[in-house]
């Protein structure tokens, strides 16, 4: 079998084009600052942007008409030549510079048929969080009929030695871009890994996998947008002859990879933010929850309580080896179900979160769990509760930029450019 991580052909846009105004943030950033997206589209104006081929999640409320705009924008770029092939059957090194240090990266494609989200899978690539299956045909809606991708999934590899991502920034590479990112994303370089460079990263990655004991790349974000792609794989797969599914592109869905060792990624904990509830009536109902499943609130750190300018730490005792998340998660989703005028949202960064526990909406910070046992986690046959962490703030999280062909025609369009 070939190996799950191989170099593709990737979609910039041209040398001379405005990067950073092409580039934006992850879609499920910002999710209740409508003024981020706001300030987003300001700085874009009339420029080729990914904000215009993406769904930011603010918008969905707009529904398929969105959905259209951006099937039009992804067809407007690949007939004027907004996107070109700036790699050939390669990988895109990237180098991104944030608050948290510089955070190296590789950009290739996946192969879908060697990842799973179910719970226990035996698959080399696995999700590190609960998949909501709801939450994917509203995405597949969008995934339908695009003529590509640009991914914010970034994958985990736990590389110990730093043998695969690292060498590689000793390398005189060919640069493809060099900007600062939007709105405090700090900067990103992007590099061509081709040829011979290529090539032996591939093997490398392949004899990683062999040596990996089965388990070897980990979702580290966007775990429903690969979800996704694989869910309208599983769809295109019937239709097609056995030959054509072995390199058919929709078998593959683009990402950066990232090793878990790096010390500029940081694992930061994702806010609760409730709105429509008071402090006292989510503390008092949190209890009575905790009581009724054998646990207690107590005086601690492990979930604090904001409203306004009042902050109230709390530990939960008697949860044994389950995760604070965990518990409080299940008592949000119980208590948001039953009162009408509470809803959730999933808030990254301390002051993001305790600036919107204002006016009858509470937060409630959590602390971040250990990187280190993210894969002996998974490997043990789990998947960790839904937003238990956060591979750095908002605006650390992948921006969009390099794309990829997801149709066999407009692959074939794609090469014959060449």
């Amino acid at each position: 079998m070939q190996a799950c991580f191989l170099p593709a052909d990737i979609l910039l846009p041209d040398a001379e084009a405005d990067v950073e105004k092409w580039a934006v943030v992850a879609c499920d950033q910002f999710t209740s600052q409508m003024e981020y997206w706001q300030k987003a589209a300001q700085i874009v104006g009339d420029a080729p942007s990914t904000l215009n081929i993406v769904y930011p999640e603010v918008y969905l409320a707009e529904g398929d008409a969105r959905i259209e705009r951006i099937r039009r924008a992804m067809a407007d770029y690949m007939q004027r030549g907004v996107l070109q092939t700036r790699v050939k059957n390669g990988f895109v090194f990237v180098r991104r510079v944030t608050e948290s240090g510089e955070r190296l990266g590789l950009v290739g494609k996946l192969d879908l048929e060697q990842y799973d989200f179910t719970p226990g899978t035996s698959a080399p690539v696995r999700a590190t969080e609960g998949t909501i299956l709801s939450r994917i045909p509203p995405r597949v809606r969008i995934r339908q009929g695009a003529p590509i991708e640009s991914p914010h999934v970034m994958m985990l590899v736990d590389d110990a030695a730093m043998r695969l991502i690292e060498p590689l920034a000793q390398m005189d590479l060919p640069k493809l871009y060099d900007t600062q990112l939007m709105l405090g994303g700090g900067h990103i370089s992007g590099f061509a890994v081709e040829g011979e460079p290529a090539a032996r990263t591939a093997e490398l990655i392949a004899q990683m996998q062999r040596e990996s004991g089965g388990f070897f790349l980990a979702v580290g974000d966007g775990n429903h947008s690969l979800a996704t792609a694989k869910a309208c794989w599983e769809q295109i797969k019937p239709t097609l002859p056995e030959a054509e599914r072995e390199n058919h592109p929709a078998r593959f869905a683009l990402c950066e990879l990232v090793n878990l060792r790096s010390p500029a990624l940081v694992f930061r904990p994702v806010h609760r933010v409730v709105f429509g509830a008071d402090i006292d009536a989510l503390q008092s109902g949190f209890e009575l929850y905790l009581r009724a499943h054998g646990m207690t609130l107590t005086d601690g750190g492990e979930v604090t309580l904001v409203q306004g300018g009042e902050r109230r730490g709390f530990a939960i005792s008697g949860r044994g080896e389950r995760l604070p998340v965990d518990v409080l998660q299940k008592y949000l989703d119980q208590a948001c179900g039953e009162k009408s005028g509470w809803s959730l949202d999933y808030v990254h960064g301390d002051a993001d979160a305790a600036s919107l526990a204002q006016n009858g909406a509470t937060a409630a910070l959590l602390g971040a769990m250990d990187k280190r046992a993210l894969f002996p986690a998974i490997a043990a046959g789990g998947v960790l509760p839904r937003k238990t962490f956060s591979m750095g703030e908002a605006t650390e999280k992948r921006y969009y930029m390099e794309c990829r062909a997801i149709e066999k025609n407009n692959e074939k369009e794609m090469a014959a450019k060449e």
